[in-house]
């Protein structure tokens, strides 16, 4: 089939969509499934695919390769959400963000039996036992556990206790009672009722309902403590300790919040994170992030969708209100999205928000480490994103001024390749035409030298220059560019210190880069960098002048004199201030008697 037949069939497939919520599926010349993508118009969705440009590559060869487009309409939003979670999963086609979670979580679950066990699986059955959970930290459960054990002493034995079996002494105690972690209702010791309202506490805890529980045990200390039970109530008094701590610990804002879910959602060039947290009663009692890698241009707010519906279907969350950062493409039924703006839900949402990013963080340190190409990598398309730039900024050169009232003017280059410096390549500057404190014509002088040079030499030339300043200085280094014909051939920007400000050339309005981005890091490295560099050569300039100005006026003193001496004596101060025999030490008596006669009848 030739190109334009494809365009024509593809042009009619997209003419007969519907405008109406649903599911659509790009398929290529090989009827393989190459994408599958939800939709609240499909028309209008579908066609966007063939009408707009496209920044992303892997997008403009996906959309070479449809020649065949399936629609499934549905009835509503939620639909369609459910719909294409389920095909994604089924025929994993290979344009799709790909889920990376594919863990078997822990349960804590109460058995359908008499005397129930309380314990950890990862198998959930229908056996009519009840589940909680899933929990996505195998310790969290196990100390969740522990405390419950510590509070109420529940059989863990495979025992079938029923009342027959029990009357008929079958059973005989075990260790566990005679270490006290077990009444043995086995032989009748501890009633029924009594353990199945230990049971209900036990349900409350997991459940997160911790206050139900404090009061309960508080009720019966009191009990206790009136009927001179001083030992029952001092054992009930530790278990509200107990709790009260495992409370105080997992309490983040404010007890009044329940049975919240709240998303947080940080993306870099390759991956999005979405980082799950459950709220009961003020407290997390479960929390989760997962990855999700672009496979294509995708709206954030449909890759939010997809994770919440995939985080409460895997973590059987049945939340009625969902706090997240931006409002997600599709609606999910019986939930409400909220914004937060202010005030404690604000404060969690803000919590999300940063563990997803500590999570990004990581990853990014583990690529580093392991794989230092593809953190480079990606880096560089980010810097490349950030900045709109043309092509990514392999070289980098930054530059920096520095001078005292226009004394000793020095200019540093400072060079990255890679985002990492390459410290062979620094270069120091003399200022030579400029007279007097002028930094913008200092920083024109210093452009125009440094790229007049590179040319005449066939050197390559960076993707990308940065100005250690703001509009000004930017301006100066572009009319530099100009002068030599290369304006327009190599981004150019200026970075300001007081805010890190990123100015462009012809462009009033900053650009204001995350303060933790990896693009603005890179910026700071390099400007840091040229500043560190221009001031080691400019103080040491001023050094070399200081040494020839006081030292080298003395008759008989050389340079490699005077640097023995302020080697030794630290500063011309305490070289004046040293007696003739210390002096002498260091460069012999005849050069010691010059320099203390020279410094005796220059006293002023």
């Amino acid at each position: 089939m030739s190109e334009k037949t494809e365009n024509s069939k593809i042009k009619t497939l997209v003419s007969a969509l519907p405008e109406k919520p649903g599911v659509y599926r790009f398929y290529d010349k090989d009827d393989k499934l190459l994408y599958v993508g939800k939709a609240k118009n499909l028309k209008k969705r579908v066609s966007s695919y063939f009408t707009k440009h496209h920044d992303s590559g892997k997008t403009r060869v996906l959309v070479r390769k449809i020649v065949d487009i399936k629609p499934i309409v549905v009835e509503n939003e939620s639909d369609a959400l459910l719909l294409e979670n389920n095909l994604i999963k089924t025929h994993q086609p290979r344009y799709n963000v790909m889920l990376k979670d594919d863990k078997t979580y822990p349960w804590i679950v109460i058995r359908n039996e008499e005397f129930p066990r309380v314990h950890l699986t990862r198998n959930v059955i229908k056996d009519g036992s009840e589940y909680f959970g899933p929990y996505t930290s195998v310790k969290v459960v196990r100390t969740l556990l522990d405390m419950i054990r510590q509070l109420y002493p529940i059989r863990n034995c495979k025992y079938k206790l029923t009342q027959e079996n029990i009357k008929s002494g079958k059973f005989k105690a075990c260790l566990e009672y005679h270490l006290g972690n077990c009444l043995a209702p086995c032989e009748g010791k501890q009633s029924e009722a009594e353990y199945l309202s230990n049971i209900e506490q036990i349900r409350n805890i997991v459940k997160g309902d911790l206050n139900s529980v404090l009061s309960y045990l508080k009720k019966l200390m009191q009990e206790y403590a009136g009927n001179y039970k001083f030992e029952d109530a001092e054992n009930m008094r530790q278990k509200i300790g107990l709790i009260e701590n495992y409370k105080a610990k997992s309490t983040i804002v404010n007890p009044k919040i329940h049975n919240l879910d709240i998303f947080g959602m940080v993306e870099d060039k390759q991956t999005v994170f979405v980082n799950f947290l459950k709220i009961a009663n003020g407290a997390i009692i479960q929390a989760h992030t997962i990855e999700m890698k672009k496979r294509i241009e995708e709206d954030p707010a449909e890759l939010l969708s997809t994770a919440i519906h995939e985080i409460r279907a895997k973590l059987n969350s049945t939340s009625k209100i969902c706090l997240v950062p931006i409002k997600p493409a599709f609606k999910i039924d019986g939930l409400d999205f909220l914004i937060p703006q202010r005030g404690d839900k604000k404060h969690l949402m803000d919590l999300s928000m940063r563990n997803a990013k500590y999570y990004m963080l990581d990853k990014h340190k583990q690529i580093e480490h392991t794989n230092p190409e593809r953190h480079t990598k990606r880096i560089l398309e980010t810097l490349k994103s950030d900045l709109h730039l043309t092509e990514e900024p392999v070289h980098i050169e930054c530059f920096d001024n520095s001078n005292i009232q226009g004394h000793y003017p020095v200019a540093a280059c400072v060079v990255f390749k890679n985002v990492k410096p390459s410290k062979k390549d620094y270069r120091h500057y003399h200022i030579k035409t400029v007279v007097g404190p002028d930094d913008f014509a200092s920083m024109k002088e210093i452009i125009m030298r440094r790229y007049t040079r590179l040319k005449a030499e066939n050197q390559s030339l960076p993707q990308l220059i940065i100005i250690d300043g703001g509009k000004g200085q930017l301006r100066a280094a572009v009319e530099g560019l100009e002068a030599i014909n290369l304006r327009g051939k190599i981004a150019i920007i200026g970075i300001a210190k007081r805010l890190e400000e990123i100015f462009f050339p012809n462009d009033s309005v900053p650009l204001y880069l995350d303060k933790n981005s990896e693009s603005l890091k890179v910026i700071q490295h390099a400007r840091d960098e040229a500043h560190r560099f221009g001031i080691t050569f400019h103080r040491n300039q001023r050094s070399k002048d200081f040494i020839q100005s006081e030292l080298d006026k003395i008759p008989g003193i050389g340079t490699k004199t005077a640097e023995t001496l302020l080697k030794a004596f630290g500063s011309i101060k305490k070289i004046k201030e040293a007696k003739l025999e210390e002096i002498a030490k260091h460069v012999g008596k005849s050069k010691a008697n010059e320099i203390v006669k020279f410094f005796q009848e220059n006293r002023k």
